[in-house]
């Protein structure tokens, strides 16, 4: 896997199609062989831009396609969740959108406060026998739910996750406690997702309640907004000051710090332009300065969070009727389809 993979949950949302097409083959020429994407990204068209895509140019067998199952996809009962029903359903869907015959890597979107995870992998392993999946994994799990999955496979032989998918940094470094430790115990790859933190690193944001017409904050709804808290700001224009001291953007800075931590496989980028992913692309070829390192350790220590990137995954610091309301708004609310 490439040392940056390329996040597409813009394409379709706000991307226009043929811009997420031309950024899709730029990241491609750059060497980003992994495209990252979500059954429920604009609502399938994500998948389908893919599919458009890798069909035209005739680039599959070059590109690792990694996308998800969780989320609604309609209005009735089975549309969502991690039940054999639903996981078969939405794989078959899946395909079809993305025009192939495989996906490379599978992940589960949530963990399932309701379905057990003994059924979500004995359906994710029937999908890998009959060659629709060829790896799968899990994303925005707490260590511990990942670690039952682990058991669970090797108790009864089903297949076993190899990757996680997590928020990842450097207003959230919560993922150090537990997640990466068990990751790096257990072989599991690390692939993250928001190292811009929703552009707070990137200085996007004037305050907590200053927020542009088109950020995340108030283009995706609730969730989004939770996470621009008046600490993460401060937090975010002081990044943005001490990136200018070692002469990278801030943007730039906040990719290398997720890339170059220890036990991250790569993170996700996911820019909205095709000029964003230009800046983006020489990362690849950087490395983190250990003065830079430590700098950005007294912002924010490791291990802990000045915002809130786990507030879409079920029973982080949560009670169990806290856990089955949020469990209850995410998978009835159709607007939060988006990660």
């Amino acid at each position: 896997m490439s040392p940056l993979c390329f996040g597409t949950d813009n394409f379709a949302d706000p991307t226009p199609a043929a811009e997420s097409t031309q950024m899709l083959e730029r990241a491609l020429d750059a060497g980003l062989n992994l495209l990252d994407t979500g059954n429920t990204y604009a609502m399938g068209e994500g998948e389908r831009i893919i599919g458009r895509a890798l069909t035209a140019n005739g680039r599959r067998d070059q590109t690792l396609i990694a996308t998800k199952v969780h989320f609604s996809t309609g209005p009735n009962s089975n549309d969502q969740g991690n039940s054999r029903h639903h996981i078969i359903q939405a794989c078959e869907d899946s395909l079809r959108r993305l025009q192939t015959d495989y996906i490379d890597l599978y992940q589960i979107h949530r963990h399932s406060p309701t379905i057990p995870v003994d059924e979500t992998l004995s359906a994710m392993t029937d999908l890998v026998h009959q060659g629709k999946v060829r790896y799968v994994g899990c994303s925005t799990h707490p260590a511990r739910k990942v670690m039952e999955a682990i058991m669970v496979s090797e108790l009864k032989g089903y297949v076993r996750y190899i990757a996680e998918q997590p928020p990842y940094n450097l207003l959230d470094r919560r993922i150090e406690n537990e997640v990466i430790p068990m990751c790096q115990a257990h072989g599991l790859g690390i692939i993250t997702w928001s190292p811009l933190a929703m552009g707070i690193l990137a200085g996007r944001y004037a305050s907590a309640t200053e927020l542009p017409p088109d950020s995340r904050a108030i283009l995706r709804g609730k969730f989004y907004t939770e996470r621009v808290s008046p600490p993460a700001v401060e937090v975010g224009h002081r990044f943005v000051r001490l990136a200018q001291e070692f002469n990278l953007s801030p943007a730039q800075l906040a990719v290398l710090w997720v890339k170059d931590q220890p036990g991250i496989t790569a993170p996700l980028i996911g820019p909205r332009t095709m000029k964003q992913l230009e800046h983006l692309l020489p990362v690849l070829d950087m490395q983190l300065d250990d003065s830079v390192w430590a700098a950005c350790d007294e912002l924010v220590p490791p291990g802990s969070a000045v915002s809130n990137f786990l507030n879409t995954t079920y029973g982080v610091g949560s009670t169990f009727l806290q856990e089955k309301e949020k469990f209850q708004e995410l998978e009835h609310t159709r607007d939060y389809a988006i990660g």
